[in-house]
């Protein structure tokens, strides 16, 4: 199998059991292009699949998820990066942080970085970016960033959740 093609099983592994851990929470998982057009058909308790923006380039661009929870009064758009075996996934990661704090339209923004293959040094510098807001321009500093590994997420669903 090649790399490329191991990767997207493994990140599409990470997006079962993001959408696993939700559904187990009470969130409706549906496309957001079927939502869009309807949005008063589905519940208020929603995680919405391949969600549309424009990128920092002003092409379109999509992230894995949408969370929308009324009752927890939540809208969090989430990013999934599994990197299992040496590649070229982390040199994207500075894209994907400036498209957060500068394309993506919600406040808050999860990042999930798992895997075993990250170039050392590269989930770091993602975590110090985010928390240090070393790189956010004054106008960016309103968005709350959070970066977890797929454990993390587990815990935060669990504390959330209740």
């Amino acid at each position: 199998m090649q790399k490329g093609t191991k990767g997207n099983i493994t990140g599409n592994q990470l997006e079962i059991a993001v959408q696993t851990v939700l559904s187990g929470k009470g969130f409706d998982i549906q496309m957001y292009r079927e939502w869009v057009k309807n949005p008063d058909r589905f519940g208020a308790e929603l995680l919405l699949k391949n969600v549309p923006f424009e990128t920092i380039y002003k092409h379109k661009g999509n992230t894995e998820f949408l969370l929308l929870s009324k009752k927890y009064n939540l809208r969090i758009r989430i990013e999934c990066k599994w990197q299992q075996v040496a590649g070229s996934v982390d040199e994207k990661l500075p894209y994907l942080y400036l498209n957060s704090i500068e394309a993506m339209p919600e406040k808050d923004i999860m990042i999930l970085i798992d895997g075993d293959g990250w170039k050392k040094g590269a989930k770091e510098w993602l975590k110090t970016a985010v928390s240090n807001k070393k790189y956010t321009s004054e106008k960016n500093n309103n968005k709350n960033i959070m970066v977890f590994s797929l454990a993390n997420f587990f815990t935060w669903a669990n504390n959330i959740f209740v």
